[in-house]
Parts: structure tokens; sequence; C-alpha cells
């Protein structure tokens, strides 16, 4: 019985066996693995605007600190911040009180001066008539002048005093400062600011680069965060003649007439400007990879063999859909725009529609 069960074992163990051989000689040899399938396309160079994008903080053309040069009391300010002024403009008054005392130092000066030409007329007539000397004549002649100088500087003090105490604006602008109240002492601060905000300016840094592209009088594009999308047309007023040397960066100045009174100063503005034009590769935005772990940017490139390069670019800038390379693709190159997640460097593919 034991022979017999034996011989069962024996032969079932031969028949597994010669199942499994068979099974493997069923399997053809090489078989190749599933290829990763992507879509491609097929990228060309053109001309692409060099638009520069910078930033900048809206200034007034001319900002006015308006003061006095006398510490002398406020009595009135006639203007609160944001409101229009016009030029000539009354903005604040302030105590008179010196000014009777050099209204008095004026007449008094001018009484002097009176009372020397008096005299200087009667030594010159003593002198013609043999009655005097001319060193007489020459003192006379000196008393006159210190006489006039006198009252000249007597007239300069009460006008000053007086444009002291009478403050006006120099230009038309918006006030936008107030430092005082009525009743104050008129300090180290300015009483009132004023600017002009018509126009407007920004001062922008530009690379040493592009300082040959940039020309007085070039149209700027200008965009505020205030007003979303809506955009600004400014120009180039004046192209700094150097360079900062820690920044190696110059300064452009962009002049926005802002008649309707919009743009305000302290507004953060985006100005782009128009460098001219070069010829670049065009890539769809979906073919570009960015590597993990770090900011390198990629682009899978068909070879001719089928397989796939791993090229890395560098970005200009975003055209809609669309990325502008600097380097890393030829014109006329197939790139991957799907299927990039299965891929790596040298991988052999298959292209689908």
């Amino acid at each position: 019985m034991k022979r017999y069960f034996l011989q069962g074992v024996i032969a079932l163990s031969v028949v597994t066996s010669c199942s499994s051989g068979k099974e493997d000689s069923t399997k053809p040899d090489g078989e190749e693995e599933t290829l990763p399938k992507v879509k491609i396309e097929t990228v060309e160079s053109r001309n692409v605007d060099q638009i520069g994008a910078y930033t900048a903080t809206v200034q007034p053309q001319i900002l006015n600190n308006i003061t006095s040069a006398m510490p002398n009391r406020i009595k009135q300010i006639l203007v609160d911040e944001g409101q229009q002024v016009s030029a000539g403009q009354t903005v604040a008054i302030l105590d008179d009180v010196n000014t009777f005392a050099y209204e008095t130092q004026v007449d008094n000066a001018r009484a002097n001066l009176k009372n020397v030409e008096l005299n200087y007329n009667r030594a010159v007539e003593l002198f013609n008539i043999g009655g005097g000397t001319k060193q007489q004549v020459d003192a006379m002649e000196i008393q006159l002048t210190n006489a006039k100088n006198a009252l000249a500087q007597a007239e300069r003090t009460l006008r000053n005093a007086r444009e002291n105490t009478v403050l006006t604006s120099p230009i038309a602008g918006v006030v936008t400062a107030r430092n005082y109240d009525p009743g104050d002492m008129a300090a180290n601060l300015p009483i009132v600011t004023v600017a002009r905000i018509k126009p407007v300016k920004l001062v922008i840094n530009v690379t040493e680069n592009d300082f040959p592209k940039i020309k007085k009088g070039m149209t700027a594009s200008i965009k505020f965060d205030t007003y979303g999308d809506e955009e600004f047309t400014g120009t180039v007023s004046t192209v700094m003649p150097t360079v900062d040397a820690a920044s190696r960066t110059f300064g452009v100045e962009i002049t926005l007439a802002n008649e309707d009174s919009k743009v305000l100063p302290g507004m953060f503005g985006r100005v782009n400007l128009n460098l001219g034009s070069e010829e670049r590769v065009v890539v769809p935005d979906k073919a570009v990879v960015k590597q993990q772990g770090s900011g390198n940017q990629y682009v899978y490139v068909l070879n001719p063999d089928g397989t796939v390069s791993y090229n890395k670019v560098e970005l200009g800038q975003r055209l809609g859909s669309e990325y502008e390379l600097l380097s890393g693709v030829e014109s006329g190159s197939q790139v991957v725009v799907s299927g990039q997640s299965k891929l790596s460097n040298g991988a052999k593919v298959e292209v689908t529609k």
C-alpha cells in the first residue's frame, strides 16, 4: 500500500513540473513593457515684446511744506486735509503781534532818511558856493547811503513778517497734511503741506542692462491696485544719468497727467515698459514641469528615437497660456504637454493624439 502511495506522489510531482514548464514556454521571449503615453506639440520661435515690469509709489510732482519762519501763534487754519487749493490761496493766518513794531521801524527809517537827505543837500549847496568842504560832503554821502540801507532792511523785515503772518499756497494742489490747530505755536513741522497732483510721478528702478532701451518720451502702461484692471498711460519724463553702484540700477521717472485727480500720492503702482522685441521659443504652459524641492523648471522634449529628454529651461514672460523661453528648447522641437508624471530622462514613450 505504501509503495502505491509513493508512486502516486512522484507522478503528481512530475505532472505539476511539466505543467509549469509548459506555461513558461508559452510566454514570448523579450516581451516589451507598456510604454507611457504622451501628447506632444511642436513649438516655434516668434517675436515677443519684451515687457519690463516694475513697481513704484505715486509721488506728487511738487510738494510744498508751508510754514512760518517766525515762531508765531496760529490764529486760523483755513484748509483741511484732502481739500483742493489754488495758487495764492490763503491757507493759514498767524498772530501779527510783531507787525506793528516792524511798521514803526520802517517809519523811523524813512524819517531818518529824509533828514539825512536834507543835510546832504545842504552840504552840497554850501560846497558849491565855497562855504563847505569836500570832506563834509563825502561824510554826508556815507550817512545818506547808510540811511537808505537801513530803510531797505526795515522794509524787508516788515515784508517778511507780513509774509509769515498770512500764509498762502505757492501752487495749485491738494492739502496732504495739516499738523496744527488754531492756538498752537508754529514749531518744527510745516503748518500745512500742499502737493501738486496734476501731474503725478512714479520713480522706478531699472537694471543697468536695460539702460540703452529706455528713452525719454516712451509710453508707460500703469495699473493701480485701487482701480483693478483699469489702465493708465504715462510717459518717461526723466532718465537718471547715473547708475546706483550698490543695486546696479538707475532711476526712471514716469509722469502721469492725472487730469481727473484719480491717482493720489502714496498709491502703489505697477508699471510696464515695452523694451522692444526678441525672437524667442514659446511653449504651452502645460509643457513646463517644476522640479520638486527646487525652483528649476524643465520641459520634456521628444527625440527622434522615441525617447524624451529632460531639458532644463529658463522662463521669460508668461504670455496667457504660454511661456516665453530664454533657453533650453530649440525652435521646431516637439515637447510633451500631457503625461509627464510617468516620465524620466531618456524614457521611451508612445505618442498619442
